[in-house]
């Protein structure tokens, strides 16, 4: 017998590495469709990958606190498009040209992580919740079960738990969403649900008409929030605020009785904690007072004021807001977790978010999972996709701790303080009011209208100010700041101060380059 072994058998030696050389597969195709290996190039994508990275990092991240660099640089929208090549074509261009597009796209958009961006509620850079972000955006999560986001489903409701401490409630529930003006909705529909439970099934008809109340200074969310779920915005009642922009409780009190005389259906009040433009915050105890005695759902917009919860100087602003139903609180905003990260946080306990907002899709939360299912809290929200934007926050409050955050809050204040003082001492310069948060609101009066009495003409010439400065700045992109009329008074500017890189050099150098561009009006 030979002893030559046959080629087609391999010895028993040779077989372990015989099984990790990879078989020669015939091609399969399918509807013409190549579908042996993959198709995507790993080793170029990751390149543009690093490249793009180096990129931000080198004209966004390291250029974010150069007073050199300009907010923007401004080009009409028809040049813009040209200068931008926005056509998609049929073949795909190579990674140089689109890393050019991406140096053109960081050229032209506006530098909101820039120490004189001041013209939105947020602004500046937070490098841990930057990175946060990168990370999610890698992983690329859907936040609506355990088993998919395990993580960032535990780091949602630890954060959650962490903000309600924060109101004052000893236990609660909540959910991020993609906005205060969706967590404001979402409140209008809890507030209604608890009012009528059978709507959620039955829907509008046979309902009493519904009547909600909110503040004459409230975000215009709630219109369209009432305008979504049906309750139209005519049953929404605009209460009569002061002259610094809070909610009358007395006012709120009448318009209450009024609305039940004529045979309507009061549900909630929607107080708010930080106007949009003046800084308001209304007087939630004595708004609480009036919900508790007509029994109804007191849900406080906070979206923009929640944050001065973290200051012990000055979350005395917000007295009140314990007594709440349910709270929008935007940590994006003076907390610069990055865009978007806002919290709809409720006091109920009885799993009314859930009860709510539920469709118990069988494909995702089915009950007879091997792990806790109470961790599947997507179903507490209207969406299904969502993103992990408590992260962001949660790494910032992670490396800057509770007192980091109450000093980025007490900063600001203070250099709202610092501006507003400045404006007192400059010609020219004229405060609407005096500011109780970071809202410094003015008017610059230039060299020609400084003698003319204060009538009809002068307000007509001052309206047109503001706007002439804002395009001066805009395309010379020196700063950007906001202006807008406002309940009867022209045109005047409003600055917000959020971002700590912030100093006492750029409140200067605000008012210097009003004066600048402005002084030949």
């Amino acid at each position: 017998m030979s002893s030559e072994r046959d080629p087609q058998c391999p010895a028993d030696g040779d077989i372990g590495q015989q099984e990790m050389v990879p078989t020669k597969k015939s091609t399969v195709l399918v509807d013409g469709v190549i579908l042996n290996g993959p198709t995507t190039d790993a080793k170029a994508g990751e390149k543009f990958v690093e490249e793009a990275c180096r990129l931000i990092m080198e004209e966004v991240v390291l250029k974010a606190t150069d007073v050199n660099e300009k907010v923007c640089e401004w080009q009409p929208p028809e040049q813009l498009k040209q200068l931008l090549d926005l056509e998609m074509r049929d073949t795909g261009e190579p990674p140089h040209r689109l890393l050019e597009l991406c140096r053109d796209v960081i050229r032209y958009s506006v530098k909101t992580n820039h120490r004189r961006f001041f013209n939105q509620l947020y602004a500046g850079l937070d490098y841990y919740s930057l990175v946060a972000r990168f990370m999610t955006e890698a992983l690329n999560p859907s936040v609506y079960t355990y088993e998919v986001s395990p993580v960032f489903l535990l780091v949602e409701e630890a954060v959650l738990k962490k903000m309600i401490e924060f109101i004052g409630w000893k236990e609660g529930d909540g959910i991020f969403n993609p906005g205060g003006s969706v967590s404001n909705m979402y409140a209008m529909n809890l507030a209604r649900y608890k009012y009528c439970p059978d709507i959620k099934e039955k829907g509008l008809s046979g309902l009493p008409r519904l009547i909600l109340f909110t503040s004459a200074e409230c975000h215009y969310s709630m219109k369209k929030a009432a305008s979504f779920l049906g309750i139209g915005t005519e049953n929404i009642c605009f209460v009569e605020t002061d002259g610094r922009g809070k909610m009358i409780p007395e006012e709120l009190e009448k318009q209450i009785s009024q609305a039940r005389k004529e045979g309507t259906a009061p549900f909630l009040v929607c107080a708010t904690s930080g106007t949009t433009v003046l800084g308001a915050f209304d007087p939630l105890d004595e708004i609480a007072d009036v919900c508790e005695r007509h029994g109804l759902w007191l849900h406080v917009d906070a979206s923009w004021g929640g944050s001065a919860l973290m200051s012990r100087r000055h979350r005395r602003l917000l007295q009140g807001i314990h007594r709440a139903d349910s709270v929008a609180w935007n940590p994006h905003k003076m907390l610069m977790a990055g865009i978007q990260c806002c919290a709809l946080l409720v006091k109920d306990r009885s799993d009314l978010l859930r009860k709510c907002f539920s469709a118990k899709a069988s494909y995702l939360f089915q009950q007879d999972k091997f792990y806790d299912v109470s961790y599947d809290t997507g179903d507490k929200s209207i969406q299904c996709s969502r993103r992990p934007d408590a992260f962001k926050f949660w790494m910032s409050w992670k490396a800057l701790g509770t007192s980091g955050l109450e000093e980025r809050v007490n900063r600001a204040l203070a250099l709202s303080r610092y501006l507003v003082e400045e404006i007192k001492k400059r010609e020219g310069f004229k405060l609407l009011m005096e500011p109780e948060y970071a809202n410094i609101c003015f008017w610059y009066i230039p060299p020609s209208l400084r003698e003319m009495e204060e009538g009809p003409e002068f307000w007509a010439k001052l309206n047109l100010v503001a706007p002439a400065i804002k395009e001066r700045m805009m395309k010379k992109g020196s700063l950007m700041l906001g202006y807008q009329p406002h309940r009867g008074k022209v045109n005047f500017f409003r600055q917000v101060v959020i971002s700590p890189q912030v100093s006492r050099e750029d409140m200067d150098f605000l008012l210097d380059e009003i004066d600048l561009l402005g002084r030949d009006m």
